[in-house]
């Protein structure tokens, strides 16, 4: 079985500097820790658990709460943020666990359950954060990073939604659309930025947008974003392009469309919103969300809680980029 000292006689350095590279301890530099767990890896090193739980007082196992039936692993978005935070907490020896409502069969709190579990820290993906539970566990002592919300002491890793609606309205009204309509999700942090920047946009660039091209609508709900297209078709002016809440709703604005005998983009153009695989291969107009990028970075931050707890929580803020596709006619 391979130990710390045969790496660090493989790596040329101390035992002490490996077991800090295999703890994340912050006094030695990255690109000496990556050394050192690649070689770790190469050399099918494993830790054992319970040993390195008693000496560390850690059980390296991080908690995820998906906390919001609407969404959560059924939406691709959320899932790809989650395959990111897996890889990345792997690759620094944690192990990951979903928090629930209960132990051993019985009703339980959110914070609770994580003290039970003895886990290091959490993040949650998506919850309602006005549910007392989430505030307790989002008060408590354990180190928390949020994904989307920034909410009392914890660390948040924030997708740039304010310059993804900037960048999809300034591209369309490049392709020469004035009339443009936005169907936006539930009402959450998320939607609130993405609908003051679309607002603050089309100002800017001296776009009138009527009330009712401005549409309260849902996320991940082909049924509802369906109806809501065809609202915006009957309407005796309507808009030339729509702006759906994500790419997956923009299937029901497809099939509204179709059904009056219509296409996109030549009746109508139409933009989506987050990336995923489905729009890429649809080819859909899109704004791209670094889900890669989100999932890495709530570990580092969740881990940076973790060892440096006299840290300030910090506020990181995800570029995303604009994905060209199909679905946006330009207009003379």
């Amino acid at each position: 079985m391979v130990s710390i000292k045969d790496i660090a006689k493989k790596c040329n350095v101390s035992v002490a500097t490996v077991s800090k590279a295999l703890n994340d301890q912050s006094d030695i530099s990255e690109a000496t820790k990556e050394k050192i767990r690649k070689v770790a890896r190469k050399m099918g090193y494993t830790t054992n658990v319970s040993a390195r739980a008693l000496k560390t007082k850690r059980t390296y196992n991080l908690g995820i709460l998906f906390a919001d039936d609407r969404a959560g692993l059924s939406h691709e978005y959320f899932s790809m943020i989650l395959e990111s935070f897996q890889r990345e907490a792997e690759k620094y020896g944690y192990d990951i666990t979903f928090i629930n409502h209960a132990i051993a069969g019985k009703k339980t709190t959110y914070l609770r359950h994580v003290e039970y579990r003895l886990l290091d820290g959490i993040v949650i993906m998506t919850a309602d954060f006005k549910d007392p539970e989430i505030i307790e566990l989002c008060s408590s002592k354990i180190p928390v990073v949020t994904i989307d919300y920034v909410i009392g002491n914890c660390a948040a890793v924030l997708s740039d939604n304010n310059q993804g609606m900037e960048d999809i309205v300034r591209y369309a009204y490049s392709m020469g659309h004035r009339k443009i309509a936005y169907i936006f999700g539930d009402s959450t942090d998320v939607t609130n930025n993405r609908v003051s920047s679309f607002m603050r946009t089309c100002r800017l660039l001296d776009i009138d947008v009527p009330n009712e091209y401005l549409v309260k609508g849902s996320y991940h709900d082909i049924k509802d974003c369906r109806d809501k297209t065809a609202a915006l078709l009957d309407l005796k002016d309507p808009p030339t392009l729509i702006i759906f809440p994500d790419d997956y709703s923009y299937i029901g604005g497809m099939e509204a469309i179709n059904a009056r005998g219509m296409s996109v983009p030549n009746d109508v153009s139409a933009v989506g919103y987050d990336g995923i695989n489905m729009a890429k291969i649809m080819n859909v107009t899109t704004y791209e969300q670094d889900t890669e990028a989100l999932g890495s970075m709530a570990v580092r931050k969740l881990l940076q809680m973790i060892n440096q707890p006299e840290l300030p929580p910090e506020h990181v803020i995800i570029s995303g980029q604009m994905l060209e596709g199909s679905t946006v006619k330009r207009l003379n």
